[in-house]
């Protein structure tokens, strides 16, 4: 019999202050785009970390983002795969123009070096 455990959902926690600027931000969100959000990340969780277009995209070779649009709303939800079936929600922002701001991308970044660094958070 082969167990398929599904993946863990962490979100990302600052190794300094211990705390959680995206978990924060997405709980801070109306209840109809925080559904929306957890709904796009139980369903990334479901598909093993892996989703195609239109829901999430490559940043690079090791970051992705998950996109969640809601009425005129664009949110951005950055996320990384982890081993052991693992996957780090490292920041969430909301999208106010055509491309997404390289200094979003430079916190998802920040935030993924941390998690790297501090791996033991997230086991």
């Amino acid at each position: 019999m082969i167990y398929n455990e599904k993946y863990r959902v962490r979100f990302y926690q600052d190794s300094r202050t211990a705390k959680s600027d995206v978990y924060r931000y997405i709980t801070s969100l109306n209840i109809k785009v925080r559904s929306k959000i957890i709904k796009y990340i139980e369903y990334l969780r479901d598909n093993n970390g892996y989703l195609g277009e239109p829901y999430s995209r490559h940043i690079d070779s090791s970051l992705r983002k998950l996109r969640v649009d809601f009425s005129n709303n664009r949110y951005r939800v950055f996320y990384y795969l982890l081993t052991k079936k693992r996957i780090v929600i490292l920041h969430a922002f909301l999208k106010k123009t055509q491309k997404t701001p390289r200094r979003e991308i430079v916190k998802a970044k920040k935030n993924l070096i941390d998690c790297i660094n501090n791996i033991y958070l997230y086991e």
